[in-house]
């Protein structure tokens, strides 16, 4: 008999250990806008599993830097996640913020934050690789934030020297600034085609390259 319950108390143990771990599993993921005219509004993050969100202490550290910069230029948030970065970007008076994000589960979470946040926050589903040069092409006075998977990932260890060849392949006189969020073991290059890194910031794992046009 005294088995018996002990086999009930480890059975019902283990099911609350579980229960417990399928709703931290399930529970949303959330920040908030931080600055600007829709600071402290909610935004949805997608899974940890799908896509790496920008730090808090980073996304401060860009909009430190770009504020005074970023009123009346449009903003392009590339590998955009759950769109968190160009939330940001129309909160502090960005003409108009586009986040592009190919996988399915982040661009639909990006696209209710969108619809949460305003009209000229817009989500484009598909690869960076293939949309930014078309959008630098048909848009001006851009401020574009590249936020590629790390170079620790499978299938992305040469991501910063596609990152270079992209940049190369942009439409330039359209392109104001170019900010890099990338990890800190890699040292990016002092220049890129017609950009010169001007500032360099470092958050433990993550760095953060500035990079302005060439005079």
């Amino acid at each position: 008999m005294d088995e018996y319950f002990k086999n009930v108390k480890d059975f019902l143990k283990e099911y609350k250990q579980e229960k417990k771990q399928k709703k931290v599993k399930e529970k949303q993921l959330f920040a908030y806008i931080e600055s600007g005219k829709f600071k402290g509004k909610k935004i949805i993050l997608p899974s940890l599993n799908t896509t790496r969100s920008t730090k808090s202490i980073v996304k401060a550290c860009v909009f430190n830097v770009i504020r005074n910069d970023l009123h009346g230029k449009i903003f392009i948030e590339a590998f955009g996640g759950s769109s968190s970065m160009a939330a940001e970007a129309i909160s502090n008076y960005a003409k108009k913020a586009y986040a592009i994000e190919k996988d399915l589960k982040a661009y639909e979470i990006a696209c209710k934050n969108a619809k949460n946040i305003d009209e000229n926050l817009i989500i484009i589903k598909g690869d960076t690789f293939e949309i930014l040069p078309n959008l630098t092409n048909k848009e001006e006075n851009l401020i574009i934030y590249l936020d590629p998977p790390f170079d620790i990932r499978d299938g992305y260890e040469n991501i910063y020297e596609k990152l270079y060849d992209l940049i190369k392949n942009i439409n330039e006189k359209n392109v104001l600034k170019i900010i890099i969020e990338h990890n800190s073991n890699i040292k990016t290059k002092d220049e890129i085609s017609n950009f010169i890194k001007t500032k360099m910031k470092k958050f433990g794992l993550t760095s953060l390259s500035f990079y302005d046009k060439k005079l």
